[in-house]
């Protein structure tokens, strides 16, 4: 199952994908993987069962890596039952430009190896394109 979070900066993504997190942490059957690109902002806020990774630490510049980046972490454990990354945008540097093919990569994943994605994009609702739209919980 593939989750989006959208709404403008400021709009409380965070919060909610936080609690969805620590939530996930109580019940996961595997383990719990939280991505951003700046752990050091949420990391007292996370339960320490939960795995996390600061993408600020790699030159991630395209969806391509992203995808990569991910294919990695799963590779390195098949136990993983939930991903949640937050300031999606903000790790590939703010471009739409590929993000789509990302999401249907992303939902592949997920149906594979039966993992649920839940991501916080920053964007505007009413504008955003529809194929980020059919994501949105």
């Amino acid at each position: 199952m593939l989750q989006l979070l959208i709404g403008k900066k400021g709009t409380g993504k965070t919060k909610v994908l936080l609690a969805n997190v620590n939530d996930a942490a109580k019940s996961a059957a595997g383990n719990v993987v939280f991505i951003s690109n700046n752990i050091s902002q949420n990391m007292y806020d996370i339960t320490s069962k939960v795995r996390m990774t600061d993408t600020s630490e790699f030159d991630i510049d395209s969806w391509d890596e992203f995808i990569g980046f991910i294919c990695g972490i799963i590779s390195g454990n098949f136990d993983i039952t939930n991903i949640f990354v937050d300031g999606t945008l903000k790790i590939v540097k703010g471009s739409l430009e590929g993000f789509e093919a990302f999401l249907t990569k992303l939902e592949g994943l997920g149906k594979k190896f039966d993992i649920d994605f839940e991501l916080s994009v920053s964007i505007d609702a009413d504008s955003a394109p529809e194929y980020i739209k059919k994501y949105v919980k």
